[in-house]
């Protein structure tokens, strides 16, 4: 594993092949291999192909999985950057799913997740994923945050997204993810809302170096459920889930009226706001930042970072050069620090 001075040894799974998850793989690992030592994980011929239509110059060097688990990973100094091979079944067609390809796309998870609880990797990046590829090749998966807590055996995960490009920096975590609307009201307990808050304390400590974290949360209702005219989930659940971490010496505050905390007067206040749900929180952040924000998953064993849009297939079709890499460049960078402040707060 690198020090914190160094340079950060960064798994890059470069996602479904069909979309611009590879080239924006590419380019970020090339543009930051001066500070970041990238090594992608995916069909190498495939990445190189890619690379040589992107750039000549962009130089990549390709090991197989099991040289990587003999030897470990060699030193190729940042004018290369590392490929651990990962075979497709079938030939790739930018824009075209294919559920042949499915097992592979999910190995090279499988491949940065052993990496990284091995200590080989500081930290994993993920570019995205079409979850269908997967489902249709017969693996049932609901996506990289539930496969990642289930592969490290976490019990409770917190999704977070964040973007720098505020003043300060916005977080938005989530109590809830990937839920229908119907059923959000139900997963918001006592026990699920005090684990989440108990993550977040311990990340924004042990990830960001945040000493004293300010943490806002927002109501379920309208209002924050009008004093419960509006509903009673403010008055039985969160209310009293706050109180408990107040008295267990957390900074947090709330639950707010969610549309109107997401003002400059409150948030220059905060280190972070929890929502209660994925589409209360995330178009505030997505609007500020889209296409440069990034998405972490606190509560694991390994740092991971992912960008905060989707395969994009439309743009994979219409050729290389058209995908915008910034989001991936920003969540390379923001995996590099949180390598590095993690470590800061261990010595």
């Amino acid at each position: 594993m690198s020090t914190a001075a160094s340079r950060p040894i960064l798994a890059i799974t470069c996602g479904e092949p069909a979309g611009i998850g590879p080239e924006i793989s590419i380019r970020a690992a090339w543009e930051l291999r001066a500070t970041i030592n990238s090594v992608l994980i995916g069909d190498a011929a495939f990445l190189a192909m890619i690379a040589e239509e992107i750039d000549p110059a962009i130089k990549l060097v390709a090991l197989s999985e099991q040289a990587f688990k003999f030897s470990g990973l060699p030193d190729f100094g940042p004018e290369r950057v590392a490929v651990i091979d990962c075979p497709f079944s079938v030939h790739v067609r930018p824009g075209v799913l294919d559920p042949r390809n499915g097992r592979a796309i999910l190995k090279t998870l499988d491949i940065a997740i052993s990496g990284a609880m091995e200590k080989a990797f500081d930290a994993i990046v993920t570019a995205p994923l079409q979850k269908s590829t997967i489902n249709d090749a017969g693996v049932h998966f609901t996506g990289h945050t539930e496969y990642l807590a289930e592969k490290t055996d976490t019990e409770h995960v917190v999704m977070m997204l964040a973007t720098d490009r505020t003043t300060p920096p916005l977080r938005v975590a989530l109590a809830t993810t990937h839920l229908a609307l119907k059923d959000v009201a139900a997963a918001i307990t006592a026990d699920s809302l005090s684990r989440t808050l108990d993550i977040l304390q311990h990340d924004l400590r042990a990830r960001f170096g945040i000493a004293q974290p300010r943490i806002l949360v927002t109501g379920l209702n309208p209002h924050a459920g009008e004093g419960g005219y509006l509903g009673r989930e403010e008055i039985d659940i969160i209310i009293p889930v706050l109180a408990a971490a107040k008295a267990k010496g957390m900074l947090v505050s709330g639950p707010y009226p969610a549309d109107t905390l997401f003002q400059q007067k409150y948030l220059d206040q905060a280190d972070c706001v929890l929502a209660m749900y994925h589409d209360q929180g995330l178009p505030v952040l997505k609007y500020a930042s889209f296409g440069h924000g990034i998405n972490i998953t606190l509560g694991l064993p390994v740092i991971r970072t992912s960008v905060d849009h989707g395969t994009a297939l439309d743009l994979a079709a219409a050729g290389l050069g058209r995908a915008d890499h910034g989001s991936m460049l920003a969540a390379l960078n923001a995996a590099a620090q949180l390598v590095r402040a993690t470590a800061a707060v261990a010595e």
